[in-house]
């Protein structure tokens, strides 16, 4: 069986990131998932005008829903605009739906997203990260690692 190259797959255009996420939560588990979108929500993301960081995925009644996420509202389409916080059906398949459904009931996980991009074909993509929230002491843990890292390059740098 060939190896699939995923070159591609890292070729794309990022809109919106959400850089707190990793902060607070610990990621388990990420998973890339479509977006439904009306036409002035992909001119204003192809803009850059997005904002993801204080929403949050849930799955209700059966379907996954991107929930208090911003889209910027598009100036040319004045009539015929959106709605800027409106909730978007995220497209996964049903098997993938059922595994975070028993995720969040079961495991007391939370849907995050991470990151809204454009994947290499021109298609908005949502990355949702499974996530578990972090405790202040878990928080204190990882800023020391990261601060400790910091420190060792600095060191290295000096040596070499």
């Amino acid at each position: 069986m060939a190896k699939k190259d995923d070159t591609a797959s890292r070729n794309y255009k990022v809109v919106a990131e959400n850089r707190r996420a990793r902060y607070d939560y610990a990621i388990e588990d990420d998973i890339e998932c479509g977006i439904v979108l009306q036409g002035s929500e992909v001119k204003s993301l192809r803009q850059g005008g997005a904002n993801i960081a204080e929403s949050y995925a849930a799955v209700e009644n059966g379907e996954l829903w991107l929930v208090n996420s911003y889209v910027a509202p598009y100036e040319q389409a004045k009539t015929w605009g959106h709605d800027e916080r409106r909730r978007r059906k995220l497209l996964v398949n049903k098997r993938e739906l059922a595994r975070l459904w028993n995720e969040t009931q079961r495991k007391g996980m939370t849907l995050v997203p991470l990151v809204l991009y454009f994947n290499h074909k021109g298609i908005a993509k949502l990355k949702i990260g499974i996530a578990r929230g972090k405790r202040k002491a878990d928080k204190r843990e990882t800023e020391a690692k990261r601060d400790w890292q910091r420190q060792k390059q600095r060191l290295l740098k000096e040596l070499g």
